[in-house]
């Protein structure tokens, strides 16, 4: 996706959802520039939103936050949903889910600019999980499952700075990060009070339970 659409994601849904890594924490941010919707009218037609509305666009910022598609972030729902009984939280179980993705897990660690950028990195097996190749960017991790470049990426353009990347990156409470073995494991399971979000959960479920 273009660097000009991804701008236009954030303008259109009113809320700045980091899709451009450093970019979207520079002054040159079209957010700060452009604080409104895309289009000619944009500034007259925003207004207040209907209660669908509001689900949608909730939904849609969240989507576009982990960078899934439709069907990815419905099929977690419905999976959650399914089991609800069983779940005390369904926000700390969603939340759980997206977090522990293998290249939101590389996002977090600060090895990618973006998700999307982890991404693209995760799926051309330039990691590995608990010590073998993979190339699943949306591979579940667990507790005890540990993350590490493979050796014949760590040359790579991309990935050769992590080692002092990883000096000054703030890794979260949930992730733990060796720097003599360059290597993170996955300590707990992150709850929705560990991260910052651009909507509200509970409404996304309630978008995807009409």
């Amino acid at each position: 996706m273009k660097t000009q659409a991804k701008c236009k994601i954030c303008r259109r849904l009113g809320d700045k959802l980091f899709l451009k890594g450093d970019k979207c924490l520079s002054t040159k941010c079209p957010m700060i520039e452009r604080p409104f919707a895309p289009g000619q009218r944009a500034k007259k037609r925003r207004g207040s939103l209907s209660e669908y509305g509001r689900e949608l666009a909730a939904k849609q910022k969240m989507k576009r936050w982990y960078q899934l598609s439709e069907s990815k972030l419905k099929q977690y729902v419905k999976a959650i949903n399914k089991d609800r009984a069983k779940i005390d939280n369904v926000a700390n179980a969603l939340v759980g889910k997206l977090e522990t993705r293998l290249d939101n897990v590389i996002f977090r660690l600060g090895w990618a600019r973006s998700r999307g950028h982890a991404n693209q990195l995760a799926s051309h097996g330039h990691f590995l999980l608990n010590g073998r190749k993979i190339d699943i960017p949306s591979a579940q991790l667990k507790i005890g499952d540990t993350v590490s470049v493979r050796e014949g990426s760590k040359t790579k353009d991309v990935l050769k700075d992590i080692p002092e990347t990883m000096k000054k990156a703030k890794v979260p409470g949930w992730i733990a990060f060796d720097a003599q073995k360059n290597e993170a494991k996955i300590v707990k399971l992150p709850v929705f009070e560990d991260v910052q979000l651009p909507s509200d959960v509970t409404t996304v479920f309630e978008h995807y339970s009409r």
